[in-house]
């Protein structure tokens, strides 16, 4: 992998980690694209671009993460096993859905879901406005809504903001419970590849890496703040539309 190849993965994941249109159906996608086969020194490429993400999240919601919020990471916990209890148990079966077709498919499934979803959503005041406010029921829903990110295309963020909808909260309230569940899931997942990739590392190109790393963690970090701006003013019709788009002309050129 090259410095170009690692800086354009790096912004694609640093831009669509977050948002509910599936880092890893995109960066499948570009992988291919690009070239970049799918070797164990691309894996440990992810886990670093996965950190610098992680990073980002953590440095915009440090005021969070403390023992004084010990309440929201007892539910962002609850929320977080559904899917590490079913990704172990179906991790093989898991592998095999890892292909442009299935992500193309699910990109235009979620689109449809998205777009369903915001026609009977209804402002009230009755929605949880505030991320510390969600009940414990409602992070095992968004819980058990996340495990249908496990099949790529679907997208965790998207899962987890569908999950928020449903269960209650309101689209700001939904986005960071998905921005913040995202730490504990992305920590594990990393830990994991890490613990399985790391003598991958020593024969990485470590300037590729770093570029990559510093890009993913820029990008993300600025992705973070737009969207949140972004759904003080509009809906997330706008993203269902494009996950439709995206997978029909996945499928055209497949």
């Amino acid at each position: 992998m090259d410095i170009f190849q690692a800086v354009i993965i790096g912004i694609i994941e640093g831009f669509t980690e977050f948002l509910p249109i599936s880092s890893t159906g995109h960066m499948i996608v570009a992988a291919k694209f690009l070239g970049v086969a799918e070797t164990d020194l691309t894996k440990a490429y992810e886990v670093i671009i996965q950190f610098a993400a992680i990073i980002a999240v953590m440095l915009i919601y440090r005021e969070k993460i403390t023992f004084k919020k010990i309440d929201l990471w007892m539910k962002l916990l609850l929320a977080f096993f559904p899917l590490a209890i079913v990704g172990f148990i179906f991790k093989d079966q898991i592998k095999t859905l890892f292909n442009v077709q299935t992500v193309a498919w699910m990109f235009i499934i979620g689109g449809i879901i998205f777009l369903i979803v915001e026609y009977f959503y209804k402002e009230k005041e009755t929605h949880i406005q505030d991320v510390e406010k969600t009940t414990y029921m409602q992070a095992l829903w968004i819980g058990v809504a996340q495990i249908f990110s496990l099949i790529p295309g679907t997208s965790r963020a998207g899962a987890t903001i569908i999950g928020g909808l449903l269960a209650g909260l309101d689209r700001k309230a939904s986005a960071e419970f998905s921005f913040l569940l995202a730490i504990p899931v992305m920590a594990a997942v990393s830990g994991y590849d890490l613990l399985k990739h790391y003598q991958d590392f020593a024969d990485a190109n470590w300037t590729a890496f770093l570029a990559g790393f510093a890009v993913a963690f820029a990008v993300a970090y600025v992705t973070i703040k737009l969207f949140l701006a972004f759904l003080q003013r509009f809906t997330f019709v706008a993203f269902g539309i494009y996950r439709i788009v995206f997978g029909i002309i996945l499928l055209m050129v497949l």
